[in-house]
C-alpha cells in the first residue's frame, strides 16, 4: 500500500532536525546550533500508532546571498512536491521574520495540507508569541517543543488525521517482489520492459499516483513476482531533471516494499557517490541485492571490461562484497537472461534458515581455528549460537561479556558463515548477549 508522505520544511535553525530525529526514533540529521547545517533531504521512516509514513529533512530556507541557499531552496521545493502533508516549523522564541514569509509564500503555492508547528514553546516568552503566527494564515497550528518532546502526539494525531492505517501488502507470500533503483538516466524503465518482454506473461499492471511507484506482476519459470518500478518525474525542466536525488525518496518506497532491490548502474557514465548512497538504503533496510550493470551494449572489448568493471565495483562498493553483479543491456537484451536467476537466488538465501547443530559446528571450528583477540586479559568466549531471523538472516551470540566483541572477529565470524552456507546478496544481522540476558 501507499506510504503517505511528510516534509518538515522551515527556515534554518528552527528544529527541523530535532523534530526529524525524534519522528523517526534514531538520530539520523546532523544537529547542530549553526544554521545550514542540513542542506540536502534527509528521509526516514515514522511509526505512530497504526500508522507509517515517510519524512523529509530539509535545509532551511534562506533568503540570503550564501551560495547553498538557491539549492537548499530548490531541494525544499521538490520535497514539498512529494509530500502529502507538510510541516511547517517557525521558532516561538524569535516570532515570525523575513525567511518564515519566504517560507510561507511558497508553501501556499503547493496547495498542500500545511501544518504550522510553532516549536520551542517550553517558556513564558515564546508562549506569549504563539498568537503571532496565526497571521501566517494558515488553518492549523500545535505548539511543540522538539527538544523535550512535548506536543508531538498532538502533531502527529493532525499529520496522520486522513491517512489510512498501514497494511501489508496484499500479495501472497510466495510471491517475490523486486525493485528496480538507481539514479536518474540509468535505464531503470528500460530494463522493466526488457523484463516484461522478454517473459511475455504480465498478469496485471497497478500504478499509483504519479508519486508512487508502479507495480506489475509477471510469471517467470511458473513463479509469480511483482517488479516494482519508479514512476517517472512529474515536472520537467533543466532544473528538476539535474537534481539527482530526486529519485531517491521514490527508491527508499520501493525498497520498503521490496524482498530484493536492482541497483542499477550506468556502464558508460561509471560509478558515481549517489549510487553508493542509493546502495546503502537498501542494505540499511536489510533487503536483498544486486548490482546491476547496464548499457553493456556500449561497452567495447566486453569480455575484458567486464573483470575490469567487476574490480572497480568491489572497490567502490567494499561494503557489498557479498552482492552479485549482473552486466546486460536493456537496450539489446544482450545477458538479460542471467538476471532472474540471481533475483530468485538472493531471495532464497535472505529467506535461508541454517540448523542450530550445523551453525554451532561452524563457529566452533572458527574459533578453534582463530581465537577471538583479549582485552585487557579477558578474552571473548562464545556459548551458543543460533539463528533468529531471516530477510535478513539475524544471528545470536550468547557470550560471556559482547562488550569484548571487535568489529574485526565480527568480520571474521561473518566471513565464516558465508563460507559456510553461502548467503550471497544478503545482509546479515549479528546481536551478541551475555548469558544472563
Amino acid at each position: 500500500m501507499k506510504i503517505p508522505t511528510v516534509a518538515l520544511v522551515g527556515r534554518p535553525n528552527v528544529g527541523k532536525s530535532t523534530l526529524f530525529n525524534k519522528l523517526v526514533g534514531k538520530k539520523q540529521a546532523i544537529i547542530e546550533d549553526t544554521p545550514g547545517v542540513t542542506r540536502d533531504r534527509i528521509y526516514g521512516l515514522a511509526t505512530y500508532l497504526d500508522y507509517k509514513f515517510n519524512v523529509i529533512d530539509t535545509g532551511g530556507i534562506d533568503i540570503g546571498d550564501d551560495a547553498f541557499n538557491k539549492e537548499i531552496k530548490m531541494q525544499a521545493e521538490l520535497a514539498i512536491d512529494e509530500a502529502d502533508v507538510v510541516i511547517f516549523i517557525v521558532d516561538g522564541k524569535e516570532g515570525i521574520t523575513t525567511n518564515d514569509l519566504v517560507v510561507r509564500d511558497i508553501l501556499r503555492r503547493s496547495n498542500k495540507k500545511v501544518i504550522v508547528a510553532i516549536n520551542k514553546t517550553d517558556s513564558k516568552l515564546s508562549r506569549d508569541n504563539i498568537y503571532d503566527f496565526y497571521e501566517l494564515g494558515f488553518d492549523y497550528y500545535v505548539s511543540i517543543s522538539a527538544e523535550q518532546s512535548l506536543g508531538i502526539d498532538d502533531l502527529l494525531d493532525e499529520v496522520t488525521k486522513d491517512f489510512s492505517k498501514y497494511e501489508e501488502d496484499e500479495y501472497d507470500k510466495d510471491v517475490i517482489k523486486f525493485c528496480v533503483i538507481g539514479r536518474p538516466n540509468v535505464g531503470k524503465s528500460s530494463l522493466v520492459n526488457a523484463i516484461l518482454n522478454e517473459e511475455r506473461v504480465i498478469v496485471s499492471d497497478k500504478a499509483g499516483t504519479t508519486r508512487d511507484t508502479v507495480d506489475t506482476t509477471f510469471n517467470y519459470e511458473k513463479k509469480p513476482f511483482v517488479v516494482i518500478d519508479t514512476a517517472g518525474m512529474r515536472k520537467k525542466g533543466k532544473v528538476y531533471e539535474a537534481v539527482e536525488k530526486y529519485s531517491l525518496l521514490r527508491s527508499m518506497k520501493a525498497i520498503d516494499r521490496s524482498d530484493v532491490c536492482l541497483v542499477v548502474i550506468n556502464a558508460e557514465e561509471g560509478i558515481i557517490e549517489h549510487d553508493k548512497h542509493i546502495a546503502s538504503y537498501a542494505l540499511e533496510a536489510g533487503k536483498a541485492l544486486i548490482l546491476v550493470v547496464n548499457k553493456w551494449d556500449l561497452i567495447d572489448n566486453k569480455d575484458q571490461a567486464i573483470k575490469e568493471f567487476t574490480k572497480k565495483v568491489r572497490a567502490e562498493f567494499q561494503f557489498l562484497s557479498y552482492v552479485p553483479i549482473v552486466f546486460l543491456s536493456a537496450k539489446t537484451k544482450k545477458r538479460l537472461h542471467t538476471l532472474m536467476p540471481e533475483v530468485i537466488k538472493v531471495y532464497e538465501n535472505a529467506h535461508k534458515e541454517v540448523k542450530t547443530s550445523v551453525l554451532n559446528d561452524v563457529i566452533t571450528d572458527a574459533v578453534a581455528n582463530e581465537a577471538p583477540p583479549s582485552y585487557k586479559g579477558k578474552r571473548l568466549k562464545i556459548y551458543y549460537t543460533s539463528q533468529t531471523g531471516t530477510c535478513p538472516p539475524k544471528f545470536t551470540f550468547f557470550v560471556n561479556n559482547k562488550g569484548l566483541v571487535h568489529f574485526s572477529y565480527h568480520r571474521y565470524l561473518e566471513n565464516k558463515i558465508r563460507e559456510s552456507f553461502g548467503f550471497e546478496g544478503t545482509p546479515i544481522v549479528f546481536q551478541f548477549k551475555n548469558r544472563n540476558e
